[in-house]
């Protein structure tokens, strides 16, 4: 036998806009146990750090957890059954919100988890602030990933845009609607070739098929309609690609009692 064979980790990870751990922990709960995941990475947790439900991912098996937090908006956290390092957060744009966080995971992998601002409803620069501080926000993102070339990086999380046509219900009519605005869009895209990314669920969804992560509460009946959008996304850098074995959006949560507006995204990958 080799004496150089080197032990392989499975790892599942998954990215889910829970819209209020609080108000949705038994959801988080049942999806990390029934789906075994090993690295969940929540946003819009929409609750100040020290009334986060620590103890109760605790319970679940996700010892290891980072997060940050604010009353009634935003918020991302990370929880792992594997230890987690060098814990670090940037302040986009400057505003003191709690859109993003870092970590290093088994010493190789660094997991950015994202909550790009949604950006209001007119693609105005000049007249909407909200949609100015979307696109100053993934300007940002495309600077400091041009200077952080490492490779091993997991990018997730709700970038609020849906870059692709087929990531639309309708991309004639939703071209010039906020989160498919080619100014987002080819932003987007500009950042995951700056970063070297890999956009996992289209390489495992064909581009010409239909494929969403978010459904309107505004339409009761989201699932015949299917008027959806991929605003979730789980990019990984290109020298891990290899290594990703799967990866899954899990619609039925949409279908859960009082559920969030997004579903998860699952990806597993091996270390």
């Amino acid at each position: 036998m080799s004496q150089n064979c080197l032990k392989v980790l499975s790892m599942r990870i998954a990215t889910w806009n829970i819209n209020s751990v609080r108000l949705r922990i038994n959801h988080v709960l049942r999806f990390i146990k029934e789906q075994n995941i090993d690295v969940m990475c929540l946003q819009e947790t929409k609750t100040p750090d020290e009334f986060f439900p620590s103890e109760e991912f605790q319970k679940v098996g996700m010892k290891y957890q980072y997060y940050r937090g604010e009353n009634s908006y935003n918020g991302v956290a990370i929880l792992s059954r594997l230890k987690l390092k060098n814990p670090k957060h940037i302040d986009w744009c400057r505003k003191n919100d709690t859109r993003h966080i870092s970590v290093k995971l088994n010493d190789i992998i660094e997991i950015h988890n994202f909550y790009v601002p949604a950006g209001g409803d007119e693609p105005n620069l000049l007249t909407n602030q909200k949609f100015e501080h979307k696109i100053s926000f993934l300007k940002e993102m495309s600077d400091f990933f041009l200077k952080n070339t490492k490779k091993n990086k997991i990018l997730v999380g709700d970038l609020n845009i849906a870059p692709f046509e087929n990531d639309v219900w309708s991309h004639k009519q939703l071209i010039n609607v906020v989160s498919h605005t080619s100014i987002e869009t080819e932003t987007l895209l500009d950042i995951v070739q700056i970063g070297e990314w890999v956009d996992v669920m289209r390489e495992f969804v064909p581009h010409n098929e239909k494929l969403y992560s978010w459904w309107s509460y505004r339409n009761r009946n989201w699932e015949i309609s299917n008027r959806g959008r991929r605003l979730d996304h789980f990019w990984v850098s290109k020298n891990l690609f290899p290594r990703v074995k799967s990866g899954v959006i899990c619609k039925e949560t949409r279908s859960w009692e009082r559920p969030s507006d997004h579903v998860p995204i699952i990806v597993d990958i091996e270390i």
